[in-house]
């Protein structure tokens, strides 16, 4: 146990220190991408992001993240996960993998669109996919931006904006991607709050943040003086770099056995013949996809492992949530896909949603084992004993409890195939 624990402790003083370097090095381009996003905002383009594996989740986490903001009184802004189109994505693929996004951005790109394209590792297979369909968006005139590992391809890449991660781990590098993006959709935001900052659009009367004012409290004079708020920025990013690193570190000191634990569990009902049953609202809903994919088609040198995301059935979902009601969208797929021994691994930043209680609830009654990841202390669903494995953050603001709880599952993975 003592090595397992060892493991877990060195793999979050790993990513402390990917995470101090990265965003030491690229906070300032991050800020300036932040801006060059926002003009394209402001002329009504869009974000269509991409990418393959689970670089598809973190497609589907852009979307949702910048169409959904979590923050009070921020504004949608336009973004669409191009792999969510799955009939069009795999007929495409079927004809020629390696234009499968590029055919997509050509017919649906608009040149005051952002491509976001995302790969993760250095034998990464989605690569030639990924370089494609950056090389269709900057022939259309559109900003293109590339999240990657530390892959000499990616150098070539026709991208404005270039973020690599110099991490050989996949699940490392998805994690500071994770970061990265949040951190753009957060920052974005302030140069709406602030229409001088933005070319051709006159300065107005210094605007209150109100409830988001935590995310940038330096604009309070800053109608006009771009310099000054891109350094700003810059030290937003690193602090907000900072936060992600001391919540994972305050799970590594508080209890590194409990992820050991889970992990005993998750091995023993692999080998009794168990599946995993994923679900979450959201981010976590992506986070699930995740934790799936990261299940059924692993980094080198990992088993496969049977899961489902029951967020992937977007027909079950809306029949039940139209027919029955949204709280048991995940319920009724425990009721069809589960059996005694199976794991129900429900995801949330609050602990708290109904329709993820309503599937714990549902799970227990059938005899699934029950895992819980929840932000807020667990909130509900660890007190209402609704769990029997927890794995909590104890913070209350979204992304940076969503980008924990990636460490926290791209750990536990490892460590099933460790004990």
């Amino acid at each position: 146990m003592g090595e397992l624990e060892d493991f877990v402790r060195e793999e979050y003083r790993r990513r402390e220190q990917i995470v101090s370097s990265h965003f030491a090095t690229e906070a300032p381009r991050l800020a300036r991408a932040c801006h060059a996003m926002a003009e394209r905002f402001a002329r009504g383009g869009r974000i269509l992001a991409f990418g393959m594996g689970p670089a598809a989740t973190d497609a589907s986490h852009i979307s949702v993240e910048f169409v959904h903001p979590v923050i009070v009184g921020k504004r949608a802004l336009p973004a669409i996960a191009l792999p969510n189109d799955g009939p069009t994505a795999l007929g495409l693929a079927a004809e020629d993998g390696a234009s499968v996004f590029a055919r997509q951005i050509e017919a649906i790109g608009e040149p005051d669109d952002i491509a976001i394209g995302l790969s993760l590792s250095p034998d990464d297979p989605s690569e030639p996919a990924v370089a494609a369909g950056i090389k269709q968006a900057a022939a259309k005139g559109m900003q293109t931006i590339a999240l990657t590992g530390p892959s000499s391809h990616a150098r070539t890449w026709e991208a404005d904006w270039l973020f690599t991660c110099e991490d050989g781990d996949p699940f490392v590098v998805q994690e500071v991607h994770e970061t990265g993006y949040h951190v753009l959709w957060e920052l974005v935001h302030v140069f709406f709050e602030h229409k001088g900052l933005l070319k051709g659009r006159t300065a107005g009367h210094v605007q209150d943040s109100g409830a988001s004012g935590f995310l940038y409290p330096f604009l309070a004079e800053a109608e006009t003086n771009l310099d000054e708020v891109l350094a700003e920025i810059q030290g937003s990013i690193l602090q907000k770099a900072q936060d992600v690193i001391d919540i994972r570190a305050a799970g590594a000191r508080a209890d590194p056995g409990n992820l050991t634990a889970a992990a005993r569990v998750l091995g023993e009902r692999f080998a009794q013949g168990a599946k995993v049953l994923a679900f979450g609202n959201g981010g976590s809903a992506t986070d699930a996809q995740d934790f799936v994919t990261d299940l059924m088609a692993p980094p080198r040198g990992l088993r496969p492992r049977p899961a489902l995301s029951l967020t992937n059935e977007e027909a079950v979902i809306t029949a039940v949530g139209n027919d029955v009601g949204f709280d048991n969208v995940y319920a009724r797929q425990v009721i069809a896909f589960g059996k005694p021994g199976d794991v129900a691994f429900a995801i949330s930043t609050s602990g708290g949603s109904r329709n993820v209680l309503a599937a714990l609830e549902e799970a227990r009654r059938r005899k699934l084992v029950c895992f819980g990841l929840a932000g807020y202390g667990g909130g509900p669903m660890v007190t209402r004993g609704l769990v029997d494995h927890s794995i909590t953050i104890d913070f209350e603001y979204i992304p940076r409890i969503q980008e924990a709880q990636a460490s926290q599952y791209h750990i536990l993975r490892r460590l099933v195939e460790m004990v």
